[in-house]
């Protein structure tokens, strides 16, 4: 049976991340990169998948406009998508990924299309958070 937890940890270590907590029970990583944007991330390897989520911003009162923008730029994401807690007050990055034949790549594209995502829409996701 694959290591699929310390397969992943070495990944994003490869990758430059930092790791920030590991749970090898739990098969959760914490990793971040301040530079790209990347904070308390979460990977956790959850066979058959590896899932991977970003806490984002709080909603505050009507967030029927913001519910449309983000569903709107979900459109031009590359890998994972704006998504709600149960709560339906935190806005998370989530993207999942099939464990069973992962490679690094892929960790990288999903990786890399959030930190493009908070470059690129960093400006409206503060104005959403103040709202």
């Amino acid at each position: 049976m694959k290591d699929n937890f310390n397969i992943v940890k070495n990944y994003v270590l490869d990758l430059g991340y930092t790791i920030t907590a590991a749970n090898e029970e739990d098969q959760i990583i914490i990793i971040e990169d301040e530079s790209s944007g990347i904070k308390n991330c979460a990977i956790g390897c959850a066979d058959p998948i590896l899932i991977m989520e970003q806490h984002i911003l709080e909603l505050n009162g009507d967030s029927g406009e913001v519910f449309r923008s983000l569903l709107m730029k979900n459109r031009d994401i590359i890998h994972g998508a704006f998504v709600l807690d149960e709560t339906g007050t935190k806005v998370i990055f989530r993207d999942t990924l099939q464990i069973e034949n992962l490679d690094m790549n892929e960790i990288e594209g999903s990786l890399n299309s959030l930190s493009l995502l908070l470059t690129e829409y960093a400006d409206e996701l503060i104005k959403f958070s103040k709202k």
